[in-house]
């Protein structure tokens, strides 16, 4: 049988060398890729030590480091399946991914081991261990009593590699099922469609909790053999001040607009550069162009999801077309894009509708959701993506907005709908609507407004800080509203464009 595990891909792309550098950190570490050969052999012989079930779930909520980035390359090694945990969420939301996934271990930070050990010996996991970001916790201590020599377990291309949880928008998340053949088969078109070369050297300075750190970023300098310069947290100025020594930076666009304020940016710190990336939420124009202005670069953005990882790209090459701001570009080779009308019919060029995808990098479905994941995929086999767009003669494709309210803060998914339950099972709340309005910084926030109950007596500040207590920072409002009533239509239905086009100028 061909091994189709992710790891084993990546591992054949190591250099020759296996004593060159393979990360470097903010911090001044640097770790060879004989490194990153021996850690991952001793955590996956860890975890073969355990004697876990086939397709067992290691849920991971640790802070960003190389030893974390180790932690996932050992799970694909191991053969067994990755669960990314948002280092914001809190315990309610914990309480229910370990609840859903049932994962056998669970390693968390040495902080926060107290409460979350508890959740997961409660949900029946037999293992909890601990990760710091000083190299430090109980896994890398057991880890060190192990050979590292390892093989990669035989995996097939359908056999899957990682959950990731999208917050649902009823307030349920749901756990994307995506396999070893959707994570390689993305990772290899990106890395010609993108140009990756030899001496390409990446800025990794994206949380390595959901897609664009983990697997974009990260599987595209690994299958290039690339050295990565390590961020153990986003810093405008350190980042400016390593371009010099790099060719590839991802980013979404907060981070874009952040280094455009510092003064240091320019053509010259920007001049060994040859890829800027921009995703996870829309870039505006004005930051497209601003930065073509200030670097000479002209920024690529693209389009993916945490259940088809990469769609569309606009193109790297110039002989594919222009790099068209405000557009996702082209359809990835291989990956099919339609819009379509609510009857299911294809829309001509230009005009507006639901987005549907195809393609080998598309997830298998929703963990123990099989109702949701048939629902989401059509007759003839495409995933309905929930985002609203078109594409042009061209084949540029455009998204215009999203069907289900979505806010995207900062890169970050938010669903006001899981906000607004929050926010109604609270004391003296009789309803709420939670809308997106526009941020200079984190390009979307969530603006909460609420009725109060006959005689309650509600307080703004209360309720944001009741919500910080129960949910990750990035999902939080940042401004509450106690009002008397929601605007409706006919149907009694809160008619939340009229929210936001009221609270649209709050930031500006």
């Amino acid at each position: 049988m061909d091994n189709r595990n992710l790891f084993a891909a990546l591992r054949a792309a190591f250099p020759a060398d296996l004593g060159a550098i393979a990360v470097e950190t903010d911090t001044g570490l640097a770790y060879s890729w004989s490194d990153l050969e021996r850690g991952t052999a001793m955590i996956a012989n860890l975890l073969a030590s355990l004697r876990l079930e086939e397709g067992a779930r290691i849920a991971v909520q640790v802070e960003k480091s190389v030893e974390a980035m180790m932690l996932y390359l050992a799970t694909l090694r191991a053969g067994c399946v990755f669960l990314p945990l948002n280092t914001a969420y809190q315990k309610a939301e914990i309480e229910y991914f370990v609840g859903n996934a049932e994962p056998a271990v669970v390693v968390c930070s040495p902080a926060n081991f107290g409460w979350v050990s508890k959740i997961a010996f409660q949900a029946g996991t037999h293992h909890v261990f601990t990760l710091g970001e000083e190299r430090n916790g109980s896994l890398l201590e057991r880890a060190a009593q192990h050979s590292d020599r390892h093989e990669p377990v035989m995996r097939g291309a359908d056999d899957l590699a990682a959950i990731l949880y999208t917050s649902g928008t009823t307030g349920r998340s749901k756990g994307a099922m995506l396999t070893h053949g959707n994570l390689l088969s993305n990772a290899e078109v990106l890395k010609t469609y993108w140009g990756w070369r030899e001496g390409d050297v990446l800025i990794h300075a994206l949380p390595i909790f959901h897609v664009h750190g983990l697997f974009v970023a990260l599987h595209g300098a690994l299958l290039n053999g690339s050295k990565i310069l390590w961020f153990g947290k986003f810093d405008p100025k350190k980042v400016i001040e390593r371009m010099l020594d790099a060719t590839v930076f991802m980013g979404v666009p907060t981070l874009y607009t952040r280094m455009l304020a510092e003064s240091r940016l320019n053509k010259v710190v920007a001049r060994n550069m040859r890829l800027f990336v921009s995703g996870s939420a829309p870039l505006l124009l004005e930051t497209f162009n601003a930065w073509q202005e200030r670097t000479g670069h002209t920024i690529l953005e693209r389009y993916g999801m945490s259940e088809t990882v990469m769609l569309t790209s606009n193109p790297y090459d110039a002989k594919d077309g222009e790099r068209r701001g405000g557009t996702v570009g082209f359809p990835l080779p291989g990956v099919g894009v339609r819009v379509r009308d609510d009857q299911g019919r294809d829309l001509p060029a230009g005009e507006i509708g639901a987005i549907e995808v195809k393609g080998p990098n598309v997830f298998k479905g929703y963990w123990r959701m099989p109702e949701k994941t048939k629902e989401e995929f059509t007759a003839d086999g495409w995933f309905r993506t929930g985002d609203v767009g078109k594409i042009d003669e061209r084949g540029y494709v455009t998204i215009v907005g999203r069907s289900k309210d979505l806010i995207i803060s900062g890169g970050y998914n938010v669903y006001p709908a899981e906000i607004e339950g929050y926010l109604n099972d609270m004391p003296g709340v009789a309803e709420s609507a939670v809308v997106g309005v526009p941020h200079g910084d984190f390009g979307e926030v969530g603006v909460a407004v609420v009725i109060a109950k006959p005689g309650a007596q509600l307080q703004p500040e209360q309720l944001i800080a009741s919500l910080k207590s129960q949910l990750a920072n990035f999902k939080i409002p940042k401004r509450c509203f106690v009002v008397d009533q929601l605007p409706r239509n006919t149907m009694g239905k809160v008619q939340k464009n009229l929210l936001r086009e009221q609270h649209k100028g709050l930031f500006a």
